[in-house]
Formats: structure tokens, sequence, C-alpha cells
């Protein structure tokens, strides 16, 4: 495969997986905080990888494996929350920690969605699993292309 072809394919990977959150979200699976800091490095990747085509620059390359790394570290935590097997932010975790003030059986305002419970999962992964697996291959795409001369 050339460089271009790996960056495409690795960008375009990034540009899936949000795809999937944003469609998962429209389903009516809430995201929650942890969910949210998963995209924004896939969001990096996607526009690294514009940048990798119009300033064909190996730097972009290691970008978009830095950026593809971090989501997939972020997923890879956040599967540890929901399995209990540390803790999470005190703000969407246990018992949600300070952040949750007034009435609780309000219905107004926003939804507070916690990081430690599951709310999808295929063949016993979570969304945060699938997305620290997939996102751990994408990097290795990057790396990939950064290596290509």
């Amino acid at each position: 495969m050339t460089r271009q072809i790996l960056i495409l394919t690795a960008a375009s990977g990034s540009a899936l997986l949000l795809a999937g959150a944003y469609l998962f979200q429209f389903l009516g699976y809430l995201p929650c905080q942890m969910c949210l800091w998963q995209r924004w490095p896939h969001m990096a990747a996607i526009a690294i990888g514009v940048l990798a085509f119009t300033l064909p620059l190996r730097v972009w390359a290691w970008l978009g494996a830095l950026a593809t790394a971090i989501t997939s570290g972020i997923g890879v935590f956040h599967t540890g929350v929901e399995r209990d097997w540390w803790e999470g932010p005190s703000s969407c975790s246990g018992s949600g920690g300070s952040s949750l003030t007034g009435d609780l059986l309000s219905t107004d305002g926003p939804r507070l969605i916690m990081c430690d419970q599951v709310s999808w999962e295929l063949f016993s992964l979570s969304m945060a699993s699938w997305n620290a697996l997939f996102s751990a291959l994408l990097c290795i795409l990057w790396i990939m292309a950064a290596r290509r001369a």
C-alpha cells in the first residue's frame, strides 16, 4: 500500500468511527463525558488526514498516529471504568460526585450519563472497548504511513 492510501484508510476509519458514534447517539444511546473525550482525537485525525494530502509531510502521519493512540488510550481507560478495574472521573461515575445538585427527581434539564455504565455492547465489548480496539488498528496504519518513504 502506498503512503497516501494508508493515510486515506486511517483518516476514513476515524471518520467511520465518529459517524458510528453519532449514529448511536441519534438512535438514543446518549454519550457520557468520556465518550465525548474519545471523539476529539478522531476529529483531529480526520483533519490531519486532510492536511497530509495538501502538505505531504511525514510529520502528519505521526500526528495521526498520536491522535488515534490517544483515543485508543481513552477507550482503554473508559473500558476499565466500566468494568470496575479502576475509578473514573467523579463527575460521571459512581454517585456522580458533587456535580449532581438540585432535585434529582426533576425531569428538567440535561440527563447525566454515567461513564461507569455500559449502554451497549457486542460480544461482551462496550462501545469504548470497540473504539479502543479499532483506534489501535488505525494507529498502526498511521505508523505504517509515517514509515513509508
